[in-house]
């Protein structure tokens, strides 16, 4: 007889619950009170149904609730005592404070960092990069506004935008927060913590030079882009080194004026060959060669990877609840969700694509396989069945 050795006592969705630390979580809900007023439905248990839905990819709140439900049996692998209905999960999505979720999130941040953090990486600025970006998720403008005029026919779509700073050795949010959509993205700058040294690297989208110049004083630098319409005045430029990249066409010094205050930069001129186009950076650094800021800057490129990821794996369409409090709470789980699969992947003892870990975990969720045993060796039960002798195969032929 053929023993799966991959069996597992507990469904694939407990053996990645079990990667939660209850006693963290537990502290978390205390300093947030967010069980107060809640007899059943816990904080846990919302979480959970929260993980359980960005898994399976639910819809909407009848579709989590009869798949919970057809679960029955095994809905005590996920630490539920009782069947979440439908106004339940509603009420709590628009009345306990999406900040507990975030509270998660960071805890699990810090508990798994170092697991996901890229080894192979070596160069040490790179992986002291610190990125930022921001992302739009459409909504119902009832919600929270959108950007641009209204249109003459139909009703414009709101947004919630997700500003986001990751380290580029992490590749996960390790700072984020929401506005509409309309709010300038150069307002989430003040909220960055940066130590003295810090390299940030962000579009032009969020060029404040009051904050550039904030910025020289703390000893802290960034690597932008120039914006089409800037005006500026050339100081000085130095010569290009040989052993630098073909790319670099100037390396200069600007100065720019901004509300009565001078602000000294950097300017690189730079040629992309693949894209025949001349990028423009400027940073407040005199000490990196100039592809060096270039190099920063293409690693920019990751942040808007992560954000692909989140999207397609995790789709933020549909969502159960219609408050900005329920709209955060899903995206916060997502992002529990994601860096919980980032920390399988990394622990795997094979390489997956994160979305083909993705589709083999949503497609087992409630099967009983050792998850770490399947995803090393996932085609053993084959290679066992297609060497079997012709006799043990004529045994499955015999009627």
């Amino acid at each position: 007889m053929n023993k799966n050795n991959k069996k597992s006592g507990n469904p694939v969705i407990s053996q990645i619950i079990n990667l939660l630390d209850s006693y963290k979580i537990n502290r978390t809900v205390k300093e947030n009170s967010s069980d107060r007023y809640y007899k059943k439905f816990k904080t846990i248990d919302h979480l959970i149904t929260m993980m359980y839905m960005v898994l399976s990819g639910c819809t909407s709140l009848r579709e989590i609730t009869g798949i919970m439900l057809a679960c029955e049996g095994k809905i005590n692998h996920l630490g539920i005592t009782n069947f979440p209905k439908r106004s339940t999960i509603s009420d709590a999505n628009r009345n306990r404070n999406s900040k507990v979720f975030s509270d998660i999130y960071f805890g699990l941040y810090n508990q798994y960092r170092k697991i996901i953090s890229d080894s192979i990486l070596k160069d040490t600025i790179i992986k002291q990069l610190l990125i930022v970006d921001s992302t739009t998720i459409s909504l119902f403008c009832d919600i929270l506004r959108g950007v641009g005029r209204n249109p003459l026919n139909g009703k414009k779509k709101g947004g919630i935008k997700m500003h986001t700073m990751i380290n580029a050795a992490e590749d996960v949010p390790s700072l984020v927060r929401f506005t509409s959509a309309v709010t300038s993205d150069h307002t989430f700058l003040k909220d960055l913590s940066l130590k003295k040294g810090s390299i940030v690297v962000f579009d032009k989208g969020y060029v404040d030079y009051r904050q550039y110049l904030q910025w020289n004083l703390d000893g802290i630098f960034f690597v932008t882009r120039q914006k089409d319409n800037a005006v500026w005045l050339s100081m000085e430029e130095f010569d290009i080194p040989e052993e630098s990249h073909t790319g670099v066409l100037k390396d200069e010094i600007i100065k720019i004026e901004k509300d009565g205050q001078s602000i000294i930069l950097r300017r690189i001129a730079f040629w992309v060959e693949e894209q025949k186009k001349v990028y423009e950076f400027i940073s407040n650094n005199f000490e990196l060669r100039a592809d060096k800021i270039a190099e920063i800057y293409k690693r920019r490129w990751q942040i808007e990877l992560l954000f692909k990821r989140l999207k397609r794996n995790f789709p933020l369409k549909y969502f159960l609840g219609d408050t900005q409090n329920a709209i955060e709470i899903q995206i916060w789980v997502s992002l529990i969700v994601q860096l919980l699969m980032l920390v399988i992947q990394r622990t795997a003892e094979r390489k997956w694509a994160f979305s083909n870990l993705v589709s083999v975990v949503r497609f087992h969720l409630m099967t009983y396989i050792d998850l770490w045993k399947f995803l090393k060796y996932p085609d053993s039960d084959w290679i066992y069945l297609t060497n079997k002798t012709e006799e043990q195969l004529a045994l499955f032929n015999d009627s």
